[in-house]
């Protein structure tokens, strides 16, 4: 696995870009220079914020404050707009990056509340609906934080497969107590009593998929069960599966490692890349099965 550019090889790759639509490709791709770095902070901050908007949102604050988050949220899709643009201009093949599974997950971010701002406020009056079906897709903004733990895109630089399994695991713990906690909210609150904002739905979520069951909070829809049956089924089988890959992975790298014999002093604990024994100096057979 390749380490890190260093300031003369960053240097050269910018020296290479000869149009603007490469400069945008590479700095809307890169995570190793000051800017490329920069650039994917801002985004996870903003992601982060309209997360933390969207959780607000269902609690019974003032309207003076839910108009600044509305605004606030505005302005933070107005910035997703022009990333996605942008990232479509210097992308080199635009039809590929259309169809691609993080540009979908960035149009989803986008889209409920294009919708809300296209459709007329007296709308949103008549037909609660609407507002409860744009908030349940405002959930699956979350998705777009896969992009930073994706193999081709390491935003903390080069890190071990290990560790991206890692990565990979708290993160689909938290889409799941996340996206299911939203849907959850949405269908039970306007009939369940006990589900008054998104810190019940993420209190019943945790209970639920960990089979702990307390039963202080129980759903009363048809739909707040089908919910839970899914939140369920996919706790134990989507945590175990990502679980289960890193356990595998550590476990086959303890094998490589004590299958690296030192002929010497007979030391076993070697990486599976040494070529010299850590401990006696002498030099490992290139077999490591020996």
């Amino acid at each position: 696995m390749n380490g890190p550019l260093s300031s003369a090889g960053q240097e050269k790759d910018r020296a290479r870009l000869r149009t603007f639509r490469e400069v945008v490709e590479f700095y809307m791709i890169d995570f190793k220079t000051p800017l490329g770095k920069g650039i994917d902070i801002i985004i996870i901050f903003l992601n982060l914020l309209l997360g933390a908007i969207f959780v607000i949102d269902t609690y019974n604050i003032s309207s003076g404050l839910r108009d600044q988050l509305w605004k606030l949220e505005i302005l933070i899709v107005a910035i997703f707009i022009v990333e996605y643009f942008l990232r479509l201009y210097g992308a080199p093949n635009r039809l590929s990056y259309v169809r691609d599974i993080y540009s979908i997950i960035d149009l989803v971010a986008i889209m409920p509340t294009l919708i809300q701002l296209a459709l007329p406020p007296s709308y949103f009056i008549y037909d609660i609906r609407v507002i409860q079906t744009i908030r349940v897709l405002a959930i699956f903004r979350i998705f777009r934080f896969l992009r930073f733990i994706s193999q081709n895109h390491s935003f903390f630089g080069t890190i071990s497969l290990g560790m991206i399994n890692v990565a990979q695991l708290v993160v689909s713990i938290i889409i799941i107590f996340f996206v299911y906690s939203g849907i959850f909210y949405f269908v039970e609150s306007p009939l369940n009593p006990d589900v008054q904002n998104f810190g019940d739905a993420f209190y019943f979520t945790v209970v639920a998929v960990s089979t702990v069951g307390f039963g202080d909070i129980v759903p009363v829809t048809q739909a707040g069960r089908l919910v839970t049956v899914a939140m369920i089924i996919s706790g134990i089988i989507l945590i175990p599966f990502q679980a289960a890959r890193i356990f595998r992975a550590w476990l086959m790298t303890g094998r490589e490692k004590r299958m690296q014999i030192c002929p010497g002093c007979g030391l076993d604990r070697h990486d599976i890349d040494a070529i010299y024994c850590k401990k006696c100096g002498e030099g490992l057979p290139d077999n490591g099965n020996v």
